[in-house]
């Protein structure tokens, strides 16, 4: 079962008040992670998280007329990617689909592709890039379609309205 998870902007008055998003993050020593939007000049790099991500999660392998379509759909501004930098190479990713939600009657993302490389887990980077993806969006709430299994972990970042199933139509 897959649930779908709401963040908004009331979540983050109380979350990390001191944090600043902006600012160059020190971890592990000399290791200096950067929270970043991704624009396709880091396509590349983007892909090869991607796929760890699609690979781990067992889902199908994109092709390359998947990644076409994803080129295009940052570059037409239809998916937002936002990450994270150790020394220049990035070491985790997600992204944001932007929409209108009725929810709160204002723009409202769904947020997917998440991915943090496993040598990066567990340092408290992810609810850092949760939140600046969020901000950097410009939208007003953020949902997630969870799996049973990783809706602790969503819960532990800030999605905690519950808002039923969340399912997907395709042909």
């Amino acid at each position: 079962m897959i649930s779908f998870y709401e963040i908004n902007s009331e979540t983050f008055k109380y979350m990390n008040q001191f944090l600043d998003l902006m600012t160059i993050q020190k971890f592990e020593g000399d290791k200096k992670l950067e929270l970043i939007t991704i624009d396709i000049s880091r396509f590349e790099e983007l892909k090869k998280l991607h796929l760890a991500y699609k690979l781990e999660i067992e889902e199908e392998i994109p092709k390359n007329s998947d990644y076409e379509s994803l080129f295009n759909a940052i570059e037409t501004g239809k998916i937002q990617f936002f990450g994270v930098l150790n020394n220049d190479l990035l070491v985790a990713i997600c992204s944001i689909c932007i929409t209108y939600s009725t929810f709160n009657y204002k723009c409202s993302g769904i947020f997917e592709d998440f991915y943090i490389m496993p040598e990066f887990r567990h340092k408290k980077i992810a609810r850092q890039l949760v939140e600046f993806a969020y901000h950097e969006s410009g939208v007003c709430s953020l949902g997630v379609g969870a799996a049973d299994c990783d809706v602790k972990m969503y819960k532990a970042l800030g999605f905690f309205i519950e808002l039923g199933n969340y399912l997907m139509f395709t042909e």
